[in-house]
């Protein structure tokens, strides 16, 4: 697994918030990489995508609130995206970070699209993964199925085995050794020697309520990208992000691509080789050192 050093800051409103910082070349002066993950994942979600970087970019990959290694909210209404953009807004003036380049998948990307309205000019460009303004009611179905609802394993293998059975229609070419490293970014090892899931189970409590996936107008947050380099990808079995949603997409914004991932649903995993050369380009397009 690639260096890092673990960052620690402070939210508005009390909470002890963890990032890890991957470091790239000394000389690079380029905007860093702002990992921003899904619902229910943390900081190793972006394990792989750091691994397939081999360095060449600093990353920021964030947790938040609820999850890993930060702070858990006293109140469960925070577990909301406008707070989790104003943490990590907080992030950015810690690091004293003028421009990013924001990679954000499912979640992830609906905090990047409002950072974008909040930081006009800062962010220098951005990678959607598997989300755009508009989700598809089905997959929002099937995420409330399953988010905020204990699961507890004796074992990583059995771990493993629950994940290939739930999520078998998502990636169904992979092997067990694949369905092991994804349950050690998910799940923790308890003080009790149980695998349990790694976020505060109350992060579903806003978003089961009637509306609870509403917020402000998306399309709008997503055009405040203006004429930053943009890619959008999209996995193919995806039930989140529709075609049709991600062509409206990339009509929407200048310098936006659309990258389809073969084989696999909600959400790709940014190793992809089908994804790779569009991850290059973005790379070459934001190598500007930062303001």
């Amino acid at each position: 697994m690639a260096d890092f050093r673990d960052v620690y800051w402070w939210s508005a409103d009390g909470l002890r918030l963890h990032a890890r910082d991957y470091p790239g070349p000394e000389s690079d002066a380029a905007p860093p990489l702002l990992c921003l993950p899904g619902l229910t994942r943390n900081v190793r979600d972006f394990e792989p995508l750091v691994a397939a970087l081999g360095g060449r970019r600093r990353v920021l990959a964030v947790e938040f609130r609820g999850r890993g290694e930060s702070g858990y909210a006293k109140d469960p209404m925070t577990y909301v995206p406008l707070t989790y953009a104003q943490d990590v807004v907080a992030l950015l003036a810690d690091q004293r970070l003028e421009r990013v380049v924001a990679v954000g998948t499912s979640l992830g990307g609906i905090v990047t699209m409002l950072l974008a309205g909040m930081l006009p000019g800062r962010i220098a460009g951005a990678l959607l993964n598997d989300i755009g303004p508009a989700v598809e009611p089905g997959g929002l179905a099937r995420i409330r199925g399953y988010v905020g609802k204990p699961s507890v394993y004796p074992t990583w293998l059995h771990a493993a085995r629950g994940l290939q059975e739930a999520n078998a229609d998502v990636y169904p070419g992979w092997r067990i050794d694949q369905w092991l490293a994804m349950a050690k970014r998910l799940y923790r090892l308890n003080s009790a020697g149980r695998i349990v899931l790694d976020y505060d189970l109350k992060i579903a409590e806003p978003f089961r309520l009637p509306g609870g996936e509403a917020g402000p107008d998306l399309w709008r947050a997503w055009a405040a990208l203006g004429d930053v380099p943009v890619v959008v990808a999209r996995g193919e079995r995806s039930d989140i992000l529709s075609d049709a949603t991600a062509r409206r997409m990339i009509a929407a914004l200048p310098r936006a691509e659309l990258v389809a991932v073969p084989g696999v649903g909600h959400a790709p995993l940014l190793d992809e080789p089908a994804l790779l050369p569009a991850i290059d380009r973005l790379l070459a397009a934001t190598a500007e050192p930062a303001r």
